[in-house]
């Protein structure tokens, strides 16, 4: 579990802040952070302000990590690369007690490493980690000039046989849908474009292997194109599926076999494959360990 409950009792009154930032060695934005998401308590009472003189119980809510084993599959002094499975967080849910990539990255470089992109809970592959605040400003504003290319390979319904450019605005949130963090193309949206490559279609099964590449970096993006090209993603639980049933899932409603009925996978077949960036004068060209295709191939035999 990554978010843990520390007690303390105070017999003197003191700042709020101060004691904080003290007892448990945090930055003033950090104290200021677990009272503004009401993590901390004095006697039971969410205590609403840093500067105010607290005394009595004090209970804390923080990130205390817990190592599951993954390591970075590269690592230099300023950064490292992980293989993410599918089905690993990247960030704690809320107060949830899920592992996540997080608990791993803060273990191994401290409470200042972060990632500086995300993946989907249920797309494997490959995460940019910084060690540093520097590093993590630097790896960021690549990304947000898009300078980082990054590769996706996806398994998707039916078949695609030519390479295209899907240029098609996405918008997230719309009001007309149940489901708020659903992208959705919409001429009101942000520009977004992915070119989609075709590797193999398989007849019998009728879906195709494809490489992603998104050149812009919108919410679902990949998933929400694919699907608009009528070409899903397959297992996702998402896009192209029944709103209510979507809602049912996101709330853990849902069993194995009503969602491989439905989506007709048990993990998103999404990949994140390749990244490839400049940084402090060095070109890096890192591929994801985790053989996609084989996954792909038990999927079509099974």
């Amino acid at each position: 579990m990554a978010y843990i409950r520390k007690k303390r009792q105070i017999n003197d009154e003191v700042i709020a802040y101060k004691f904080l930032i003290d007892e448990f060695d945090c930055t003033m934005r950090e104290a200021q952070k677990w009272i503004d998401k009401k993590r901390v308590f004095v006697d039971g009472k969410i205590l609403q302000k840093k500067n105010c003189m607290i005394k009595g119980c004090v209970e804390v809510i923080i990130f205390e990590p817990q190592s599951s084993g993954l390591l970075p599959i590269f690592e230099t002094p300023y950064f490292a690369v992980f293989d993410k499975p599918s089905g690993l967080l990247i960030h704690p849910n809320k107060l949830g007690v899920e592992p996540s990539l997080n608990d791993d990255i803060k273990y191994l470089f401290g409470k200042n490493a972060n990632v500086t992109h995300r993946i989907d809970k249920e797309t494997s592959g490959l995460v940019l980690v910084s060690k540093d605040k520097k590093t993590e400003i630097s790896l960021k504003k690549s990304f947000e000039n898009r300078e980082i290319y990054k590769e996706y390979l996806a398994l998707v319904e039916g078949e695609i046989k030519y390479e295209v450019l899907i240029d098609a605005r996405l918008e997230v949130d719309i009001k007309t849908s149940l489901i708020r963090i659903k992208s959705h193309v919409s001429g009101a949206g942000k520009i977004a474009k992915t070119n989609v490559v075709p590797i193999f279609f398989n007849s019998k099964k009728n879906n195709t292997l494809v490489k992603a590449i998104p050149l812009t970096g919108r919410t679902h993006q990949i998933r929400a194109h694919l699907f608009h090209m009528k070409h899903r993603i397959i297992g996702d639980p998402i896009y192209g599926i029944d709103e209510i049933f979507v809602d049912k899932y996101l709330n853990k409603q849902i069993c194995l076999k009503e969602r491989l009925h439905a989506t007709k996978g048990n993990r998103l077949f999404l990949h994140a494959n390749k990244l490839s960036f400049e940084f402090d004068g060095v070109r890096y060209n890192i591929k994801s360990k985790i053989n996609f295709e084989e996954i792909v191939d038990e999927y079509n035999n099974s």
